[in-house]
């Protein structure tokens, strides 16, 4: 099979085509003919070494992360899944991921995809809406009535946050670019504050809860604008005061790092069913070489609206 891969760590010019066997399934485990995958931050962050210690993986690494796609076999105990299935999946973070024409996936993993989503609105879901969700509900305990504000919003997980976060019945603000403002409105923030102008930056008070992907100085000034007792999630890491910021004020601070969840993806996948939540894709490029260069080089400079995707069809 074709995947798309990197034999050293460095600029997006380093992926290159690489001819890999077909993966076999384990006993739990469905090999999935993939249609659609996505780009996340994840992706190039890898590439480029930032997070060789934490994954000391051999060359060649092959990144990717969201699947969407048909299952064309399935390992010996698995019950729940047939070939044939349409499937999204955030599957395990491995050095064989979703930049190929074929990947293996935890049947745990799977979440069965709507026949009224296409693949690429499905691919762009899992790693970004994962995130999204499991910092809103299992981090950040949202429920109906609160003050949320979600930090770029215009991003791929924020876009997904703010339709989560309307859909519990909070009460949704966002940072954003004026330009983003119709666009998340309709989405389902109550407020969209244009993060240029500081008469606006100003109106940003008393929250409940702050989910936090930009880090740095952004996660420090944060803590002015959460309530006593609010908390402050972040998938940016730790900014180095945070954590004695928010016991001084009697806030919480937790920085997360996403799991994979199939029920969770389930869950989302019936909201996307119903019209409730629909992805937000910024750019579709057909699966090759040049377009993933071209794609990650796009996702690097921090300012993708929505979510990039790859088709495989």
């Amino acid at each position: 099979m074709k995947a798309i891969g990197f034999y050293q760590y460095g600029s997006a010019k380093e992926l290159q085509e690489i001819n890999l066997p077909v993966p076999k399934p384990a006993s739990q485990q469905v090999v999935v003919k993939l249609k659609a995958t996505s780009i996340n931050p994840i992706d190039w962050k890898l590439r480029q070494g930032y997070l060789k210690q934490m994954f000391n993986w051999d060359f060649p690494i092959v990144v990717g992360w969201d699947a969407a796609g048909i299952i064309t076999e399935i390992g010996s105990e698995v019950t729940d899944w047939q070939v044939g299935d349409e499937v999204l999946a955030r599957p395990d973070t491995t050095s064989r991921g979703t930049y190929a024409e074929y990947t293996l996936i935890d049947q745990n993993l799977l979440a069965r995809k709507p026949q009224n989503v296409s693949f690429e609105a499905a691919a762009a879901v899992p790693l970004a809406g994962l995130t999204a969700w499991q910092a809103l509900f299992e981090a950040g305990k949202l429920h109906a009535g609160q003050k949320v504000l979600i930090q770029a919003g215009a991003g791929g997980v924020g876009s997904y946050a703010i339709q989560f976060a309307k859909n519990c019945g909070a009460e949704v603000w966002t940072t954003a670019s004026a330009n983003h403002r119709e666009m998340l409105q309709k989405l389902g923030a109550n407020q969209v504050i244009d993060y240029h102008q500081p008469d606006e930056l100003a109106r940003l008070q008393d929250f409940d809860l702050i989910f936090d992907t930009l880090g740095g100085k952004n996660q420090i000034t944060a803590f002015e604008w959460l309530k006593t007792g609010g908390k402050q999630i972040s998938i940016a890491g730790e900014a180095t005061p945070s954590a004695q910021i928010a016991a001084k004020n009697q806030q919480e601070f937790k920085s997360i790092w996403l799991r994979p969840d199939g029920q969770q993806l389930q869950k989302i996948a019936n909201l996307m069913e119903k019209g409730i939540v629909e992805s937000q894709i910024g750019k579709t490029l057909s699966f090759s070489k040049e377009n993933l260069i071209t794609a990650h080089e796009l996702s690097e400079t921090n300012h993708v609206t929505g979510k990039i995707v790859i088709s495989f069809n």
